[in-house]
């Protein structure tokens, strides 16, 4: 994401111009953009006209509309956001008040104006536009007859192919139909990691599975880049990182992000960091439960007590189209950086994200144990009685 202009005021009114340069500049984006914001982009318009002889034709023309947003859609999978809104800027070919929709597009600026912008809205502008932010890693999490490749980026893990293949039982005496089945699927795996990843960008690429497949699959891709001298492969061979995953389906990916050896690898993504900042709460939940919190009252309650060391909250809790439950969520994450504490904000487009919205999108981990409010509240109503 490239930043072309910032005018904020004090009272913190004000615009920012930007170019989404990438396709995950798109979901940055999205965390933007709320209902109630003016959006000024380029965008189409069919436009009916006249002729001098009175016939009426229809052509599509580019202009350049400002909308006050009403709607707000994206697309996870093709990296597409359209924002709907009514016009409120006079303009030759649309009526003040009227519908339209906008398709941002790569590498065309949109301007974006806020009444309000708030600390975690002007980091994530931050974040986005740090060249250092960009998708590094990638993993191929597999079992037998089933893949999923996918690009991990600092903001969402992208599931960019899934391989399905039916492969028979091995029988006694005759291993052959699955032997051929097994290649064959090796084979669509090799073919759909080279179509989707850029070894130019990738760091690393994890090869998760549960047993000897990744071993047996591995062995397979280079012996095969060896005979067809695929030079591609064979020079990023150092790349490819084998760690256990229970099965192939996404969800396992946060077991090998967990693994120690993975976690050395990719200690400076913030993938690595949301992953071990989970683990790190579920494993206080179970030997301290006194320093680990979650839903929004009692993390508010051990905040007012400055007893929080790591806040983990979701992103989708920004993206609430209350203002006043928005600004909540905004007031946590300021206060929790000016008493010292360390905020995590998780991406729900991250396997992480989507198990840290389970737990009520926001958690986290104490300084020093604090009663539970249960048992506070259970005090006070036997006090009453």
């Amino acid at each position: 994401m490239k930043l072309v202009r910032k005018d904020i005021e004090k009272d913190n009114a004000g615009q920012v111009t930007l170019v989404p340069e990438e396709p995950e500049d798109m979901w940055h984006t999205y965390n933007l953009v709320q209902v109630g914001d003016s959006l000024r982009a380029s965008t189409i318009r069919k436009v009916q006209t006249e002729s001098s002889t009175g016939s009426v034709g229809s052509n599509r023309i580019r202009t350049t509309l400002t909308l006050c947003v009403e709607a707000i859609d994206f697309d996870s999978q093709a990296c597409q956001l359209r924002v709907k809104g009514t016009n409120i800027q006079e303009n030759e070919y649309v009526k003040m008040g009227a519908y339209h929709t906008i398709e941002l597009e790569p590498n065309r600026q949109f301007t974006l104006a806020k009444k309000q912008w708030d600390s975690v809205v002007l980091e994530r502008i931050e974040q986005a536009c740090d060249p250092a932010w960009s998708a590094d890693v990638a993993a191929v999490v597999m079992q037998e007859g089933l893949a999923h490749i996918c690009l991990v980026t600092p903001s969402m893990t992208l599931t960019r192919a899934k391989v399905e293949v039916n492969i028979p039982r091995k029988r006694k005496g005759n291993c052959s139909q699955h032997d051929r089945a097994l290649e064959r699927f090796y084979e669509q795996v090799v073919q759909a990691i080279q179509r989707h990843i850029h070894f130019d960008v990738v760091k690393c690429i994890l090869v998760a599975s549960p047993g000897f497949v990744r071993e047996q699959f591995c062995d397979y891709m280079f012996q095969q880049a060896v005979k067809t001298d695929n030079k591609v492969l064979l020079e990023n061979r150092s790349k490819f990182l084998q760690v256990h995953a229970s099965s192939g389906h996404k969800y396992s990916l946060k077991e090998a992000l967990c693994d120690p050896t993975v976690a050395s690898r990719l200690s400076d993504t913030k993938a690595a960091g949301e992953v071990k900042a989970l683990d790190d709460f579920y494993k206080m939940l179970q030997h301290e439960p006194d320093r680990a919190f979650y839903g929004l009252k009692q993390v508010e309650k051990a905040n007012e007590a400055m007893a929080i060391d790591t806040l983990l909250i979701s992103d989708e809790l920004f993206r609430h189209q209350d203002v006043a439950t928005r600004s909540r969520f905004v007031r946590l994450v300021d206060s929790v950086k000016e008493n010292a504490g360390t905020v995590r904000i998780f991406s729900s487009l991250h396997v992480s994200g989507e198990q840290l919205s389970q737990l009520t999108g926001v958690a986290a981990i104490l300084r020093f144990p604090v009663p539970e409010l249960s048992d506070q509240e259970d005090d006070s109503s036997s006090e009453e009685d």
